[in-house]
């Protein structure tokens, strides 16, 4: 973290308050209210993602909030890195945007459960180990049907795949990235807790099942 020294304490605040409130754009009610398909807490889960909206039997509705939920974290990140010339701002910025998102101001707190952001996130801090993670939920996913095992298997393995030692590839991660990736996946873990829950009793919908009212 020695790239903290340069930027001022009072300006990584700015960022990551910037980046929080960037973070807490809700796309997912935001879209499903234009569209006309009324608010997407009332449908399904009551979440705000992704994967809720495409209950509204929209699919581009839902590929929109998936691409936009991705790029705010992605944009938060990125911007930070930039203008300031830091890996530990962009990690500061793309870490309170992933919290905007999970506890956005403008829903009292009550957001999504941030796996679209995780990814977005882990693609811009370091692109490898974006699609490893990826690549991960996907073969999860594939194999055993499960949307929340497959995040919370390529949330735990982002951690780890910021450490392997792939120069050629930008692998190790930076100090801070490795830091984010630990503490996004914490996260995702405690707003996964029902899913958890579930997963163990045997009663979490596979891929493709129709939700449980």
């Amino acid at each position: 973290m020695q790239d903290l020294v340069g930027p001022a304490l009072l300006t990584l605040g700015l960022v990551a308050v910037g980046g929080y409130l960037l973070g807490s754009i809700p796309f997912g009610v935001l879209i499903t209210r234009a569209a006309g398909t009324g608010d997407v807490r009332n449908i399904g889960s009551g979440n705000i993602g992704a994967t809720n909206v495409l209950r509204t039997g929209r699919k581009d509705l839902a590929l929109a909030t998936l691409l936009l939920d991705a790029g705010k974290g992605a944009v938060a990140l990125l911007l930070a890195r930039h203008f300031l010339n830091s890996e530990a701002a962009g990690a500061i910025a793309g870490g309170a945007a992933f919290l905007g998102h999970l506890f956005p101001v403008w829903l009292g707190f009550k957001g999504g459960k941030g796996v679209a952001t995780f990814f977005g996130l882990m693609i811009a801090a370091c692109w490898p180990l974006g699609l490893m993670a990826g690549a991960t939920w996907l073969i999860v996913a594939f194999l055993l049907r499960y949307s929340s095992l497959a995040a919370l298997v390529a949330a735990a393995a982002a951690p780890l795949y910021a450490l392997l030692p792939l120069p050629a590839l930008g692998l190790p991660a930076p100090q801070p990235v490795f830091v984010l990736a630990i503490a996004t996946a914490v996260l995702i873990y405690i707003r996964h807790h029902e899913n958890i829950g579930r997963l163990i009793k045997g009663a979490e919908p596979r891929i493709g099942a129709a939700k449980k009212a």
